[in-house]
């Protein structure tokens, strides 16, 4: 077995979910080798825990879809969620031949399964200790516009970073997070402001992603205004989109613009009335994600990145907002991508993509990349 294979598994089991003796864990593996999903069971199996196993196939499941109707959707959405509460942890494997292979689903089966499945995710997300990591394919390679092989060396050592080193300089932004009332942002096509205050900040280095590198938190659902300009490209429900452009009034969007596709964006936003207010705020500083490749779990996390994420709020950090959505959508600030500022409480604190204050410089790639 490739030994990365068993250094990942251990990342994942080890620090991400801490797998305690008898923990049930369900490992959802989506178009991966065989022997990633067997490390991860030897993995969790070293620990006294015990593995359950899903495996998916995206062009069968895209079939699925594709017809979707309410009976079967029920049915499978309760089998789930039954399963769901009975696992203390959950370790997702996302692999992709073919990023835009749910494409050609129609909108309104996609709203279906979103709607119906909705439950489970949030029994996941909210109940269990959770991972979830893509898998690299010469899809990914593609998006990535590297060879195969570089990319596999790539994800591997951002994945099996030491997340460790990032607790000091995240510990420091959270504690000035969780005191901060207003939040402005500024830079090309974004003047934004909002309030974060009352609402946790959370920390997250390697326990729900991999890869990752953020501190969220969200703003208080009606308070965001202004406009923001997504400079890195996204794909969502299979769909493309480029330079997404949002203008807020009391905390909705109000105005939706995309170089391409904005029915879809707009069809998106009108899946449900929370679809159309921010989830999450969050700030993302992995020192090896450098350029968007449209794959949300690595471009969220693109050091002097933050996003700003319409949809559902996380119950640990949250402002009531519900929907079916949480679409991660993400601007990157450093001089190379147009520059920028973060102002909390008008102090500046991000500055073209570096932090300002010296408590936060841990988390600048200069000394995450110090070893």
């Amino acid at each position: 077995m490739d030994p990365r294979y068993t250094k990942l598994a251990n990342v994942l089991v080890e620090h991400s979910t801490n797998l305690a003796k008898d923990e049930k864990v369900l490992i959802s593996a989506y178009d991966v080798p065989d022997d990633i999903v067997i490390a991860i069971i030897r993995a969790v199996r070293s620990r006294g825990a015990v593995p359950y196993v899903q495996l998916n196939r995206e062009r069968i499941s895209r079939e699925l879809l594709y017809h979707a109707n309410k009976v079967q959707y029920s049915i499978e959405s309760e089998i789930e969620l039954a399963r769901m509460k009975k696992m203390d942890a959950y370790i997702a494997l996302r692999g992709s031949h073919n990023i835009f292979e749910s494409s050609d689903i129609p909108s309104d089966k996609m709203k279906l399964a979103n709607s119906l499945f909705k439950a489970v995710l949030d029994w996941r997300v909210q109940k269990t200790k959770w991972v979830v990591l893509r898998w690299p394919t010469p899809a990914m390679a593609q998006q990535a516009m590297c060879s195969t092989e570089e990319f596999e060396e790539f994800f591997f050592k951002v994945c099996t970073l030491n997340y460790s080193r990032m607790s000091n300089g995240m510990n420091a932004l959270k504690r000035l997070m969780d005191k901060t009332d207003k939040v402005k942002i500024t830079g090309p096509g974004t003047n934004l402001s909002f309030s974060i205050k009352g609402i946790d900040a959370i920390c997250c280095g390697g326990d729900r992603n991999i890869p990752d590198g953020e501190v969220f938190s969200c703003p208080v659902r009606d308070s965001v205004e202004g406009e923001v300009t997504y400079n890195t490209p996204t794909v969502y429900q299979g769909v493309s989109f480029d330079n997404i452009y949002l203008k807020f009034k009391k905390g909705k969007i109000v105005e939706a613009i995309s170089n391409n596709n904005n029915q879809k964006l707009n069809e998106i936003f009108n899946s449900d009335p929370g679809a159309r207010y921010i989830g999450e705020f969050a700030l993302g500083f992995n020192p090896h994600i450098l350029e968007p490749m449209r794959d949300i779990l690595f471009d969220e996390k693109i050091a002097g990145s933050f996003h700003f994420t319409p949809g559902q709020a996380y119950e640990m950090a949250d402002n009531g907002n519900r929907s079916q959505i949480h679409w991660d959508l993400v601007c990157i600030q450093r001089p190379d991508y147009g520059g920028g500022e973060i102002y909390f409480d008008d102090k500046l604190i991000r500055k073209d993509g570096l932090f300002v204050p010296k408590s936060l410089q841990k988390l600048n790639p200069d000394y995450l990349l110090d070893d």
